[in-house]
């Protein structure tokens, strides 16, 4: 009980800190000329503050620490969000070439997976593998993320919705990290969207960079928890979806890739016509929709297979030494239909069983039952 009222608090505690923070963000960013100034493919035309996410990363890690205490995964969730949101408060503030930005990225990955894989206990030749597909995972969905934030309110909607289900799923599975990490998340989120709806201020590639690496984290803990994939992946399964459709669009028509551009999926839906604010609203339906679709597999899952109580007795009673002589283990002693009932020590009367000696001891059985 104790321990849910703490989780509780920290998601809470996690709005009330981004709610009271935000203005003064705000006007420290504005001191700081940290503005997004309009350029031909933004989807805004009045220069804005970008750095809003950083109360949203700060609350989101200390709600963690607070719940789960500064250990364990609780740890390398709390420092990979800041990491990345360092990187990122760095290019808001003063612009990063992409070159060092992405080595950098990719290093926190690296670092990240390193240790969460060295504690995930898996096997040795594995390690090496899920190290790497992590780093890249982590690299991937946090510049699709933020990609994808490009008009007031989207990333945000999509953080809260993404949030709400990991923590859902991480609450089924039992595990306070992914709860409370979920949870933090939407509060944080709920709390920073009035905001950045009203173009008051931008995520920031602070919050992008954060809250995209929070996202990849809390569907890989839930994978390795033993959530399906598809569940998983259910919240992210739009911004990847569009982040590859597109990239595979360019390459295709030989353009360069890399370059900046507004050929999103979502941009053009804003392009022909569409406000803000409904394509917030079918983006987010649309990621609870898949999500729901992702979570029908968990009424799918098969029922771990039943334990074969009469094996055991049976290969016992097979290896007593008074059955050495009729060769042992038979498939009438596995109950096999065809060959009779199984001669094991669950059919045989308490009292034979109480007599019945241990394996190749000769030692009686204590009790009489298996």
């Amino acid at each position: 009980m104790r321990g849910d009222l703490t989780a509780v608090l920290a998601v809470a505690g996690c709005a009330i800190f981004v709610t009271v923070a935000e203005p003064v963000t705000i006007t420290l960013l504005r001191r700081a000329a940290a503005l997004d100034v309009p350029t031909v493919r933004s989807s805004h035309t009045v220069p804005t503050p970008r750095g809003g996410g950083l109360p949203i990363v700060i609350g989101l890690a200390a709600s963690v620490l607070l719940a789960h205490g500064a250990l364990g995964t609780a740890l390398i969730f709390a420092g990979a969000v800041l990491a990345f949101a360092a990187i990122g408060f760095a290019d808001d503030l003063a612009g990063l070439p992409a070159a060092p930005r992405l080595a950098l990225q990719a290093t926190a990955s690296l670092a990240v997976m390193a240790v969460l894989a060295s504690r995930s206990g898996l096997a040795a030749e594995a390690v090496i593998p899920a190290v790497v597909a992590g780093t890249i995972w982590l690299t991937g969905f946090v510049n699709a993320f933020n990609f994808m934030d490009g008009i007031n309110g989207i990333s945000a909607v999509h953080a809260l919705a993404g949030g709400a289900v990991f923590g859902l799923l991480g609450w089924r599975a039992g595990d306070t990290m992914v709860t409370v990490g979920g949870g933090a998340l939407a509060a944080g989120a709920l709390a920073f969207l009035p905001w950045n709806a009203s173009a008051r201020v931008f995520l920031g590639d602070v919050g992008s960079y954060g809250i995209g690496v929070a996202l990849a984290l809390l569907a890989a803990m839930c994978v390795l928890r033993g959530v399906p994939p598809e569940v998983a992946a259910g919240p992210l399964a739009l911004y990847l979806a569009d982040t590859a459709w597109t990239l595979q669009r360019r390459i295709r028509a030989g353009e360069r890739w890399l370059k900046p551009h507004r050929t999103h999926v979502y941009q053009r839906l804003y392009d022909a016509g569409w406000p803000h604010s409904r394509i917030c609203v079918v983006t987010g339906a649309l990621t609870m929709v898949l999500s729901a679709l992702g979570a029908v597999s968990l009424s799918q899952q098969p029922p771990p297979p039943p334990r074969p109580a009469g094996l055991l007795p049976a290969a016992a009673h097979a290896a007593d030494p008074r059955r050495r002589g009729r060769g042992g283990l038979t498939m009438r002693d596995l109950g096999d239909p065809a060959a009779g009932p199984a001669l094991s020590p669950v059919a045989m009367p308490p009292d034979q069983i109480a007599a019945a000696p241990l394996p190749g001891t000769g030692i009686p059985a204590p009790g009489g039952t298996w």
